[in-house]
């Protein structure tokens, strides 16, 4: 695990005087851990970012999802934002149950990332096989995404998840 990322996230909890428990997650743009607050009743998410870039598309998603009032998408839950820390790459957000959305660092906001047409197919035989049967809804999910302006593109059964 990356060191940085759990200084960070200790930084953050200190800072919002919250006690970190398990980690949720750890991939490509950062590491998540269930936290508790003192005083409140309930764990949110905090999720580290590695860089700027991610942290940033995900923040500009999240608070997209809130002004558009979505807390779900065709039945599929959505974490909501309860805040984020720029100096610490910090999202916090409330935990959500299976069916999920999640993990929007490497969405796009307001036009498709330009790929050439060979990649968007590659990509698409690639979702069929993660998803089999369940890939047309996962298309309609991506549909309702791009109906706000969001493009999803790191699709996988661990950030849509089925019941």
């Amino acid at each position: 695990m990356d060191d940085i990322l759990i200084q960070r996230a200790n930084a953050y909890a200190s800072r919002f005087q919250l006690q970190l428990a398990e980690r949720l997650g750890f991939g490509i743009h950062g590491i998540i851990f269930a936290a508790q607050g003192k005083s409140e009743t309930g764990k949110t998410a905090v999720k580290i970012h590695r860089a700027n870039e991610p942290y940033r598309r995900e923040v500009a998603v999240y608070q997209r999802l809130c002004e558009a009032g979505v807390r779900r998408i065709l039945g599929f839950h959505v974490p909501t934002l309860v805040r984020n820390e720029d100096d610490l790459l910090a999202i916090e957000m409330d935990i959500v149950t299976r069916p999920f959305v999640l993990d929007f660092a490497g969405a796009y906001l307001d036009c498709p990332p330009q790929f050439p047409d060979e990649k968007w197919d590659e990509w698409e035989v690639e979702k069929i096989e993660q998803f089999e049967n369940r890939w047309p809804k996962v298309k309609e999910i991506l549909a309702a995404l791009e109906d706000l302006d969001i493009f999803m593109v790191d699709v996988s059964p661990s950030n849509i998840a089925f019941e």
